[in-house]
């Protein structure tokens, strides 16, 4: 049974591989997919759900945390920093 929870910011890319849509999250290493960049998030709302339900369930959830990445700071669990920047850069184009 879960006593408590506490909110956390997950940095979320969702990115269109051929005819699906794909988000992705590094810090917990889990995806999902749709048909559209909106399903796609939905779905990966509805996992992350499950993820934190399943492993709590099992008891499993701080191993897996740390094994990501995580660091428990004053009872609350930090995602690992993830840095996401857009960079420019060229592309070698045959004449």
């Amino acid at each position: 049974m879960i006593k408590k929870s506490s909110k956390v910011v997950l940095s979320v890319s969702v990115f269109k591989e051929g005819k699906h849509f794909i988000a992705y999250a590094p810090s917990l290493d889990l995806a999902t997919s749709g048909n559209s960049a909106k399903q796609a998030k939905k779905r990966f709302g509805e996992a992350v759900d499950i993820f934190f339900e399943e492993t709590s369930k099992k008891g499993t959830l701080d191993r897996v945390l740390k094994g990501l990445g995580w660091r428990k700071i004053e009872k609350e669990w930090s995602p690992p920093f993830v840095c996401q920047e857009v960079k420019e850069f060229n592309i070698p184009v045959l004449a």
